[in-house]
């Protein structure tokens, strides 16, 4: 039977985004996926853009959700993780756009023993709002129409958008957790599980993603590139607020220098509230295909 990937798609108040995203996965070649909105406290305007997707996706939607209380990535993809039903994960941002491919790509990729990192290619503001105000879908787009982007300054690079295979060099740097972006990665749910998942102590923007490419990398599993494969385009957004980073440095310090390989506040603390509270963090049901 072919594995079932979980797509765990993190989101934040960004309802116009976060639609574009749940339509390019709405129209992957590879069918055999789920998609978990990882929802960290958005207002009545996302839960019922989930909703609505899930009554017309060919594919399974879910809603993990928790209260607002600040920046806690970390903490809502162990939710969604607990609501998952797939062996293998890929996490994705909610203001990132996958092409087609994006699902097909990562299943190509996955082998046991390794988590994928990919890429992306940032597209500007003026981009941003044109796509969203428009409901244009650059997950279709050619080569000339990037090009032209290109020369207009409104993408950074198109490297990321070439298929590569790369055979073996993707490889090349097992032990690495550096370089790597949490907006587009992907790991085994039994890896996830044996480190816990994410480390909820981690509040604020930045290094929660470190933090679980250390551990993993630390508990025997390596790092992939899923590079000229799996990239996103990743819609504009103000820069997030960075309060918080200098204590998320100091924890990814403390981390380095030890030998933990289990989160701090992790999967295992939240399986007894979300029993408690299902209904709470499970707002829409799986679409009927």
């Amino acid at each position: 039977m072919t594995t079932l990937i979980s797509v765990i798609v993190a989101t934040y108040n960004r309802p116009d985004a976060l639609g574009a995203c749940l339509r390019a996965l709405s129209v992957q070649t590879d069918r055999n996926f789920e998609v978990i909105v990882a929802d960290d406290g958005s207002e009545e305007e996302t839960g019922a853009l989930v909703a609505a997707w899930s009554r017309k996706a060919a594919v399974p939607i879910k809603h993990a959700w928790h209260p607002d209380r600040g920046f806690r990535l970390a903490e809502i993809r162990n939710r969604a993780i607990r609501i998952s039903s797939g062996a293998y994960c890929v996490f994705l941002d909610g203001d990132c756009i996958p092409r087609p491919d994006f699902v097909a790509a990562h299943r190509r990729l996955m082998e046991k023993g390794w988590f994928v990192t990919g890429n992306r290619v940032l597209l500007s503001q003026t981009l941003t709002e044109r796509i969203l105000r428009d409901a244009l879908e650059p997950e279709h787009w050619g080569f000339w129409t990037w090009v032209g982007c290109r020369v207009r300054g409104e993408v950074n690079r198109l490297s990321p958008l070439f298929g590569m295979a790369f055979g073996r060099f993707r490889k090349r740097q097992p032990r690495r957790w550096t370089g790597a972006r949490g907006s587009n990665m992907a790991f085994w749910r039994s890896d996830l599980d044996a480190i816990d998942g994410f480390d909820a102590a981690f509040t604020g923007w930045g290094r929660e993603d470190s933090d679980i490419f250390i551990r993993m990398i630390r508990n025997g599993v390596r790092r992939k590139d899923g590079r000229f494969a799996t990239a996103v385009l990743h819609l504009w957004h103000p820069e997030a607020d960075r309060s918080m980073l200098s204590d998320n440095e100091r924890r990814l310090a403390e981390l380095r220098s030890g030998k933990r390989v289990r989160a701090q506040v992790g999967l295992s603390d939240l399986v007894e509230e979300i029993e408690r509270n299902k209904p709470q963090f499970l707002h829409a049901q799986p679409a009927v295909s």
